[in-house]
């Protein structure tokens, strides 16, 4: 979690000075929905991501530095640099498809799952969605399918309030998110997104009840996101206080830091070393990422069609 902040923390600082091109929607604030996730995957899972997607890369463990240079779309990034900052895909660490095709990943979901469960694997699939993608089309088909086939899928609403600038209070009825897995026969579950704990055990419910062969199920994780939607948002629909009591109360960072050291897994002495492990890192990820060199013009036209189908 630590290592997802600061690399988010210092996006937000590039951007700002122009050294980051594209379009960035910044995970800082959500955390710990990544990582209590991501702890219950194995090597035969899949993620499927969002358009806000450095947290869960890094999380799901991506090279942190071919993640960054795929944001400055550099030839070494993670997608050879054509994929930017909304669209990290790595297959060999279960990474699969983040796309800026809000609520897809429910759909793309179904397809991972439905493979996991024909090749034999003994994986699942997780679908991270968040608050704006669930009045979608496509994530009640999938989550309707999901529960027919009895799919080994996880969805993830990840709700931190807005839709980029829709409150989720006016734009979704009924409730509540979890409470709409109900009309798909599956389990759903809302947890408190500032709370590593919280997501990592309504997490490794859902992931054993689908190993298990049980179905699919629907978690809602509240979390805030400490930026505006994305880099440059003015943020006017929301106030400078809600924004800065947010960083207060909802830093699940904090949160962790407090639980750990009052329940004794560590002290506070060894988590300010990760934290200076972290910056470390931080550092030399940025400075390989500007220094590495763009695509070469030769590979302009590769990777636009398959070899083979």
């Amino acid at each position: 979690m630590a290592t997802m902040r600061a690399f988010e923390e210092r996006m937000h600082i590039e951007f700002a000075g122009g050294g980051v091109p594209g379009f960035v929607h910044l995970y800082a604030g959500q955390e710990a929905s990544a990582a209590g996730v991501c702890a219950n995957l194995t090597d035969h899972d899949v993620l499927l991501n969002t358009h806000r997607a450095h947290g869960p890369a890094i999380a799901r463990g991506a090279d942190i530095f071919a993640v960054a240079k795929e944001i400055y779309c550099r030839g070494e990034g993670l997608c050879r640099g054509r994929g930017g900052s909304a669209h990290l895909h790595d297959t060999k660490n279960g990474l699969w498809a983040a796309n800026s095709g809000v609520g897809s990943g429910v759909a793309l979901g179904c397809g991972a799952a439905l493979a996991a469960r024909t090749r034999g694997t003994g994986g699942i699939a997780v679908a991270l969605v968040g608050d704006g993608a669930v009045n979608q089309g496509v994530v009640s088909e999938g989550l309707n399918l999901a529960s027919i086939w009895k799919l080994p899928l996880v969805v993830v609403v990840e709700n931190n309030g807005y839709g980029e600038a829709t409150a989720a209070g006016y734009a979704i009825a009924g409730g509540g998110i979890a409470r709409r897995a109900e009309a798909f026969d599956m389990p759903g579950v809302q947890v408190d997104g500032s709370d590593y704990f919280a997501v990592f055990e309504a997490a490794a419910a859902a992931a054993e009840r689908a190993r298990r062969g049980k179905g699919p199920s629907l978690i809602e994780v509240e979390v805030t996101r400490f930026f505006g939607h994305f880099e440059g948002d003015a943020q006017t629909y929301r106030s400078r206080d809600e924004a800065e009591r947010a960083r207060r109360e909802r830093d699940c960072l904090a949160n962790f830091r407090r639980t750990v050291v009052a329940e004794g897994i560590l002290d506070a002495g060894e988590l300010d070393l990760v934290d200076t492990d972290v910056a470390d890192l931080i550092d030399r990820v940025y400075a390989e990422a500007e220094a590495a060199p763009y695509p070469p013009d030769d590979e302009l036209m590769e990777f636009i069609y398959a070899d083979s189908l």
